[in-house]
């Protein structure tokens, strides 16, 4: 995700500043690097062995899962507790370019938190809609602090949000995407 204040920690013996990676950072990149060597799109997983394998509890799992892996971000997880249980993990591709953005551009009308729109920024950068740069570009944009530190209102963050989503279209002024 394009996090605008990633967390870093300082190197004591140098003084440089180092991004560290989380337990749910390294968690979130073996699952995309399963994803990714699967042909189908669909990866079966068993929680207690992914558990066991970052030794953490499968609630750090579920975390995972629901916050690095939702559908904004173009992926449907299912699960099934208990013994021989599962999670499976559907990466859905978009019919077309023009019809995710358009899709962006619904169901981000009334309104999207910071965690939905960065999603969003996610899943256009993924799918070669937008470059590295004008993501994180956008991410600042959409979740600083930016009149005197207070945040955006959902409905401002989506108005924004939407803006982009028209730039990206070649919509011109007054116009609109749909």
């Amino acid at each position: 995700m394009y996090n605008v204040s990633a967390k870093v920690r300082e190197h004591q013996t140098v003084g440089v500043a180092v991004a560290m990676p989380t337990l749910s950072d390294a968690i979130e990149q073996y699952i995309r690097e399963m994803l990714k060597r699967t042909d189908d799109r669909m990866l079966e997983i068993q929680r207690a062995a992914l558990a066991s394998r970052f030794r953490c509890v499968p609630s750090q799992i579920n975390y995972v899962l629901k916050t690095r892996f939702t559908p904004e971000q173009g992926y449907i997880v299912e699960s099934r507790r208990g013994e021989g249980g599962y999670i499976r993990i559907i990466r859905v591709k978009a019919p077309s370019r023009r019809e995710l953005l358009l899709t962006i551009y619904h169901a981000v009308a009334d309104g999207v938190g910071r965690r939905q729109a960065l999603g969003y920024l996610q899943r256009m950068r993924e799918e070669s809609i937008v470059s590295e740069r004008e993501a994180r570009l956008m991410a600042a944009a959409l979740v600083s602090d930016i009149v005197d530190g207070v945040g955006m209102s959902r409905s401002q963050r989506g108005h924004l949000l939407r803006k982009f989503v028209e730039v990206i279209l070649g919509v011109s002024s007054g116009e609109r995407a749909d």
